[in-house]
């Protein structure tokens, strides 16, 4: 078996950590809540301002899903998914809730808001965490550069816009199986491609 390179090794150390922290917010520490909160805000925070448009949603969305993550870690399962991938999915499905809740209540979603608003800033952000996520990022974006276009496409839509396999397919005519399948797919392969 060939040694794990200083890359994977960081990762797999960082994931270690990620469930660690987990336990310890199951176990009602605020200072774990805190640590795992600098690492992943900013990219709550990025993945729901993508969708949302929004800073004041997005901000709303990272307030959720850390909120969610202490109510729920005893919850967790490392069997279905990483730390990172877990708070993901959070991020997702609040950021949908809140699109959802524009549908319901147009007025509120009428306001506009400049592009330049600043990212969530938490204390004093740690250099070797943030370089971290970045490469996480990084290996995701190219993870998913690497699917072949039409599993691109429908992965971005599902993942960045928030669209349900029925809406996918009547957005872009194809058919909801073909969907369904190219997603399931891509989710296999960006998997494998991820896994540490």
């Amino acid at each position: 078996m060939w040694p794990l390179d200083p890359q994977n090794r960081a990762a797999g150390s960082r994931a270690e950590g990620d469930r660690q922290l987990v336990l310890q917010i199951a176990g009602g520490s605020p200072d774990a809540l805190g640590a795992l909160y600098d690492r992943y805000a900013r990219i709550v925070y990025a993945l729901a301002r993508r969708m949302l448009h929004q800073a004041e949603d997005a901000e709303e969305v990272v307030q959720d899903v850390f909120s969610q993550v202490w109510r729920e870690a005893a919850r967790y399962q490392a069997t279905r998914a990483s730390v990172a991938g877990w708070i993901v999915v959070l991020a997702r499905t609040r950021s949908i809730d809140r699109l959802r809740s524009r549908i319901a209540r147009p007025d509120v979603a009428s306001a506009v808001e400049p592009e330049s608003a600043p990212p969530i800033a938490s204390g004093q952000p740690n250099p070797e965490q943030e370089a971290m996520a970045e490469q996480s990022a990084k290996a995701v974006r190219g993870a998913l550069q690497q699917l072949p276009e039409p599993q691109r496409v429908l992965m971005e839509l599902a993942y960045y816009d928030g669209l349900t396999q029925s809406e996918i397919a009547a957005r872009t005519g194809v058919p909801l199986g073909t969907v369904k399948t190219r997603i399931r797919t891509a989710m296999a392969t960006l998997s494998a491609a991820l896994t540490i």
